[in-house]
């Protein structure tokens, strides 16, 4: 029997045999695809050739592609673990034709590899055709022995493929294969039968769909097939589900193994589910995604939970998908090895989000517990769906969950009023698209007006008075105080490329309108809250030029930035996000280690040595995409898609140049210095900088010295005194320094950082004083407390024919309240002790009973503290000589010490005396 390495190699082998280019997968984050959250096909990576927009040098190409369907229009999560069958992450083994065979050596070569080359037999094969595509059925009955009965029509839903909302697809023809033991019938096609399932789908790429659903014919026929690489691997082992083939075994023996669970009945769909969800929470955190709130990363956050969930299931508490990622790794290390390569960073990526799902499991079962103590007596015994639903929205509870431990206090949950719930909120969410749809139409009626009035668009152009402008059109939005406005010239930089956009003022005569922004390089959205008609009108527009100069000045730093990381760090540098703004510049890049500091002081000598220098900067306007990539050195951003002419910055042909469209200082001097104030991670093998220049620097300086001045003041003490004396003389300085000054701002911020150093050191000796200050006072409060249990000692009651004493101690915190319970058990020998202590609303009892009379009188201290905590309305208990409880009910606890000896019948008592 041939193993799933073997199997994956023969298919490849096989399609190389057939002139097919073995191309690798792609990454299963589709970073230049916007339309998709995962990589959910193999075709994913050949979109820009099936739209004829792009090429490759092969025309047949064969692959195993990782994908995960688990969010957007293909999603399998909620089948997983259900079935044998489905997946979030899975291979799709595939073969392409771009615009060279079609749907004969399609159709003819599948069933070779089926069933000559795998020998798999052929009366269990069903193949399906789009109802009208009769090319594709006679190619089945004439180029294959299929049985012809065998051979089906099904509608769109099953036989057109899409790869998303929009994007080119076809009619497509199925490969289903009968696993029963009695042999199905034509019904049992597509009806969802675990055993007779689809392995092999054959898609005849011929259309576009563009965003209206409209359905455009391709400039050429491709063809595009996908098989599922874990189910053809059932089927050739001979497996009843795909979790059963040697794929899955490693995984889930070592889940079996972590939970102490055994692999049958009731633990297999929970096993299964993890072992799944772990291959995509790998393959995904490996090309860049991360468990966050939004898009992709929601999606890997609620694989997590689920499994999380899943392993609680199986009476598993602590995190467990992290010591799964080396099977996962070691089973993928020959065909994807990137896994391995990035184990490490995916166990702590998924060790730090299992402690934090955790935590949150621990709050909301505390909310779930909150409100059944406010229904726990109605008669109905239903928990509320709405609460049902907080702690799902809020805490990521399953509703499952939330039954399971509603059922374990003998209660349902109204799950009608969990849906409504969740219908509000997915009417929230439609209301919200419905938004966006209309914005993206305002947006194509925009288009309409720019062809209409061919405006002017010239941010370039630095004018600091008023500029005149004519309104050509006006959009109203509605519910709003703001306006959009078409205007004939417009002044005003539109965000772009990371960058911000301007802001500043309309006048129209004695009126003002604020300038919000200006977007799609034509349009400038203001505050109008009178509603004032202004198409047609001629208005005077000034930009905020103070704000663009220090928006200026960091979009030029970030360009030097960008050269100095490839310098310190290596050529795998490139830019993949950025935002300038008159603040701070960010700027995030591929790496996969912290940048030290070292490297850091290293990055802003490099920079600040090119401010230094006096760098003209130069730009080339609107020239040929063709001719800027024959630029020497030129860097484009990483997944950012290009028009046909594209506008060059340069700052030394030698350093820096690239594709940009902000706005830039006209010399490298104009930046003024420039300062790295925070590096941190925000995905796998991606770092963020935050940095300032110019005026920035001063802002900065400002802030650290408040920062120091509130420290010292709270501080009060001689040092800290000393450097409220220094900061303000440097303030001094501070406000006779232009950003200009880069040596004097050089000196200011070492001394803020120097200030920073010491007041945290008088920080920490203040902490330790304190520190020291308080164990004093506890001993000596200790020792007060000792003193008490001693006298109670001395006048015990024994009528019992031993010791018997109750005292109240009070106390700051329940570990006092123990260290005097250890101190009675030392100095009780013939007799039993209640201390009780009350902290906030609760007290807090320990109960002694000395070891002779464990033995001869068959006291025991867990019966007796007990019985004290049920009238003070707790619980609690404990070992015979040593037991801990708590209460609720203060107001008796003065009866409760004074009545101590009745409790001692209670708890086994005098019977012996």
């Amino acid at each position: 029997m041939l193993n799933s390495k073997q199997i994956r190699k023969s298919f490849l082998n096989f399609f190389k045999d057939k002139g097919h280019k073995i191309v690798p997968s792609s990454p299963v984050v589709p970073y230049d695809d916007p339309t998709l959250l995962f990589t959910n096909a193999g075709m994913n990576q050949f979109k820009d050739v099936l739209l004829g927009t792009g090429t490759r040098d092969y025309k047949r190409a064969a692959d195993t592609q990782k994908c995960i369907r688990a969010g957007g229009k293909h999603n399998d999560l909620e089948e997983v673990g259900h079935d044998g069958y489905h997946h979030t992450f899975f291979e799709m083994l595939g073969n392409w034709s771009f615009g060279d065979y079609y749907k004969k050596e399609a159709i003819k070569w599948a069933w070779e590899l089926l069933t000559e080359v795998w020998k798999l037999p052929k009366e269990k094969f069903w193949a399906t055709v789009y109802t009208t595509d009769d090319e594709a059925y006679e190619l089945w009955q004439s180029e294959t022995d299929i049985e012809h009965s065998h051979i089906l029509r099904f509608g769109e839903k099953d036989n057109f493929w899409e790869m998303g909302e929009t994007g080119p697809c076809g009619p497509c023809s199925e490969i289903h294969i009968d696993l029963t033991d009695a042999g199905c019938k034509p019904e049992d096609i597509n009806s969802g039968t675990e055993d007779v399932i689809e392995i092999w789908n054959l898609v005849f790429i011929q259309y576009n769909r563009d965003e209206q659903g409209n359905l455009h014919t391709l400039p050429s026929r491709h063809i595009d097939t996908g098989m599922g690489f874990e189910r053809i691997v059932r089927v050739i082992q001979n497996k009843k589900s795909n979790y059963e083939t040697d794929i899955f075994e490693r995984l889930i023996k070592k889940t079996a193994e972590i939970t102490g669970k055994t692999y049958t009945d009731e633990n297999i769909p929970s096993i299964n589910a993890i072992a799944d969800h772990i291959r995509a929470l790998c393959f995904a955190i490996a090309d860049g995604a991360i468990p966050s709130n939004e898009g992709r990363g929601y999606v890997l956050r609620r694989i997590l939970r689920r499994a999380s969930r899943l392993a609680r299931k199986l009476d598993y508490h602590n995190p467990i998908l992290c010591d799964l990622v080396d099977e996962a790794a070691d089973y993928f290390s020959d065909i994807f090895p990137e896994v391995k390569q990035k184990s490490e960073y995916i166990k702590s990526v998924i060790k730090t989000e299992e402690d934090n799902f955790n935590l949150t499991l621990d709050r909301g079962i505390e909310l779930f517990n909150d409100v059944f103590e406010t229904i726990k007596n109605n008669k109905e015994k239903i928990f509320p769906g709405e609460s049902a639903f907080k702690l799902y929205d809020t805490y990521g509870f399953p509703l499952d969950l939330t039954e399971v431990m509603a059922k374990e206090k003998g209660f349902t949950v109204d799950r009608q009023g969990f849906e409504k719930e969740m219908n509000i909120q997915k009417e929230r969410a439609r209301a919200a698209r419905k938004d966006e749809a209309a914005e993206t139409e305002k947006l194509i009626n925009f288009e309409a007006d720019i062809k209409k009035y061919n405006p002017v668009y010239n941010p370039y152009k630095v004018i600091l008075d008023y500029i005149d402008i004519t309104v050509l059109n006006i959009y109203k939005i509605e519910n709003s105080n703001k306006q959009i406005l078409l205007v004939n010239y417009n002044p005003f930089y539109s965000e772009s490329g990371g960058q911000i956009s301007d802001t500043g003022v309309l006048e129209f005569g004695e009126l003002k309108f604020r300038v919000i922004k200006s977007f799609n390089n034509h349009y400038i959205e203001i505050e109008n809250p009178d509603n004032i008609d202004l198409a047609g009108k001629s208005l005077k527009a000034k930009v905020d030029y103070n704000r663009r100069e220090a928006i200026k000045k960091n979009h030029s730093a970030t360009h030097l930035l960008n050269e100095a990381l490839r310098e310190v760090l290596g050529n795998h540098v490139k830019q993949m996000g950025s935002l300038v703004s008159e603040e701070y510049l960010r700027f995030d890049f591929p790496h996969f280690q912290k940048v030290s500091s070292k490297q850091i002081n290293m990055i802003e000598e490099i920079v600040n040595k090119k401010i230094t220098e006096g760098i003209q900067v130069n730009t080339l306007e609107n020239i040929s995409v063709e001719r800027a990539n024959e630029i020497p050195n030129v860097k484009k951003i990483f997944g950012e898609k290009y028009g046909s002419e594209v506008r060059v910055v340069v700052m030394d042909n030698d350093f820096s140049v690239e594709f940009c469209g902000g706005t830039h200082v006209e010399n490298t001097k104009d930046i003024g210095l420039f300062k790295i104030i925070k590096e941190e991670s925000i995905s796998s093998g991606v770092r963020r900088i935050f940095a300032i220049t110019g005026t920035g620097i001063i802002r900065y300086i400002n802030n650290r010295l408040d920062e120091s001045e509130r420290e010292c003041r709270d501080l009060n003490t001689v040092k800290s005194r000393e450097i409220l004396t220094s900061i303000s003389e440097k303030r001094k300085i501070l406000s006779g320094t232009n950003y200009r000054d880069t040596e004097k701002l050089k000196e200011l911020i070492d001394f803020t950082e120097e200030i920073g150093r010491l007041t945290e050191k008088i920080k920490a000796e203040e902490f330790e004083s304190r520190k020291k200050a308080d164990k004093k006072k506890i001993k000596k409060k200790i020792k007060e407390h000792y003193r008490i249990i001693d006298e109670h000692l001395k006048s015990a009651d024994e009528q019992y024919g031993f010791k018997v004493i109750a005292a109240e101690l009070i106390i700051d915190d329940i570990e006092e309240l123990k260290e005097c319970g250890e101190y009675l058990k030392t100095k009780m020998k013939n007799g039993t002790g209640l201390l009780a202590g009350i902290t906030g609303d609760k007290i807090n009892l320990i109960c002694v009973v000395s070891d002779n009379l464990v033995k001869e009188k068959g006291l025991n201290a867990g019966r007796i503290v007990s019985q004290v905590a049920k009238e003070l309305g707790g619980g609690g208990g404990g070992r015979a000589n040593y037991a801990t409880a708590g209460g609720r009910d203060t107001s008796k606890l003065k009866d409760v010490l004074s009545d101590f000896s009745k409790f001692l019948a209670k708890g086994k008592p005098t019977q012996k005396n």
